[in-house]
């Protein structure tokens, strides 16, 4: 997969970014395996409309940029874009926030919706290497900050302990009416993780978050890849 995914952070490297854009993020990620969002990208209303009639209403719109990492405190995402004039209207909003030097394109993405989400990162160290994260996601990421770390490589019986020791493991299984949540589906992306990080030693930063569990689905509806310094 490395060979299919280089390129994508060698040009970045070119532009000078230490952050992909989501979107490219997101390639990255799929590339992999992790579950994501079907998704279009586009620079003009009339391209998001066209992707949106593809993918289906509801919508969500974002700015999609290497510049524009905090999306929602800068007002720059539109959810449960309904319909056609909603959509409109959101590109109008978006674009008039995002400013007339703005540059980059929009994500016109599925609306995902679940009411559990969980949330994989990993972080280089410079002591231990690549180490993957598990936790609860969204909102709750920062205010319980329910979080387990493993260093990679990942095996299968790491991602399932990983799973079994977060505070709120719980929310995986059936609950409320939901199903349980596919283990195998996790497991997988957070295997996933670990090995983008092994074959990418130039990637300091993964944080997907969140994955919404879409039924019984994992489904990343967010992802952001930060680069090493030029000089590390």
């Amino acid at each position: 997969m490395a060979i299919k995914t280089q390129p994508i952070i060698d040009a970045a490297r070119k532009r000078g970014d230490r952050t992909l854009s989501e979107y490219d993020s997101k390639r990255i990620l799929a590339a992999y395996g992790v579950p994501i969002s079907r998704e279009r990208l586009v620079s003009t209303a009339k391209e998001a409309r066209e992707a949106a009639k593809k993918i289906g209403y509801p919508v969500v719109l974002k700015a999609c940029s290497a510049d524009e990492v905090h999306k929602t405190e800068k007002g720059l995402i539109a959810v449960n874009l309904a319909s056609q004039k909603e959509l409109n209207d959101a590109f109008a909003l978006l674009s008039k926030r995002a400013g007339k030097d703005y540059q980059g394109a929009y994500l016109v993405q599925e609306m995902v919706k679940g009411a559990r989400e969980v949330m994989i990162g990993m972080h280089h160290d410079p002591s231990f290497g690549p180490s993957v994260l598990f936790g609860l996601g969204g909102i709750f990421t920062e205010i319980l900050q329910d979080v387990v770390f493993r260093v990679a490589p990942l095996k299968k019986r790491d991602a399932a302990d990983m799973m079994r020791s977060i505070k709120g493991n719980k929310i995986l299984d059936a609950v409320r009416g939901m199903p349980a949540v596919d283990k195998d589906v996790l497991s997988a992306a957070l295997l996933a993780v670990s090995k983008i990080a092994l074959d990418h030693p130039d990637i300091a930063e993964i944080d997907i978050n969140p994955l919404i569990i879409s039924g019984n689905k994992p489904i990343a509806v967010d992802g952001l890849v930060v680069l090493t310094k030029i000089s590390e």
